[in-house]
């Protein structure tokens, strides 16, 4: 490798740092600025946006105004669905205390059904949001499409999973990687991830 490659490299390593710190900063920047309440999920599309268009190769896209553009315009869609998922969360969450104070006395298909139920439902909140930032559909075309993706592709939806938990843990662990690259990370990868299906699923659509 000589000089003028090396300098390419380090200069498309320091572009996606500053990228990802921008990209999280943001984040941050704008799921306060909707009081955290009305700013998570739409903050989260755009950053999942801002990444596919990064991956897909966009190198002198406006980060600010692309982010603003998205948070804007999928400010109501992303909140109405995440909402949702976090209301059926909060439910299942109730029905696993209820279950376990009361698991000697249930016959045994009822934990099976609600570990059954758990199972689809994580798949659709890993690969909903993904859906969303590459998609323009229906809601119920989001949902089925999800399952059918994290069922037919499940070592993307194992990877996806394994990888925010990794962020998550790691970001305890050092927390002043928290500010700069700790949700980037999250939705740059499985924003990748997603997009190694979506890339054949429109070939073979197109």
């Amino acid at each position: 490798m000589n000089g003028a490659q090396i300098v390419s490299s380090l200069d498309r390593i320091l572009r996606w740092i500053v990228q990802l710190a921008v990209i999280n900063i943001l984040w941050f920047y704008y799921t306060l600025l909707g009081l955290f309440v009305g700013g998570v999920f739409p903050a989260t599309l755009a950053a999942l946006g801002l990444s596919r268009k990064l991956i897909m190769g966009n190198k002198d896209i406006k980060l600010w105004k692309t982010f603003k553009q998205i948070y804007k315009e999928e400010f109501i869609r992303s909140n109405l669905i995440g909402w949702c998922l976090t209301v059926i969360g909060g439910i299942l969450y109730l029905n696993y205390l209820a279950i376990e104070r009361s698991r000697e006395e249930l016959l045994f298909v009822i934990p099976f059904a609600f570990y059954f139920i758990l199972f689809f439902y994580i798949i659709v909140v890993i690969w909903v949001f993904p859906l969303l930032a590459h998609y323009q559909t229906t809601w119920f075309s989001y949902i089925r499409n999800a399952v059918i993706i994290g069922l037919t592709k499940i070592h993307y939806t194992l990877a996806s999973g394994v990888m925010v938990f990794t962020v998550i843990y790691v970001s305890l662990d050092f927390p002043g990687l928290i500010p700069f690259f700790s949700v980037s990370f999250a939705t740059i990868g499985c924003m990748w991830l997603s997009m190694q299906t979506f890339v054949k699923i429109d070939e073979q659509t197109s």
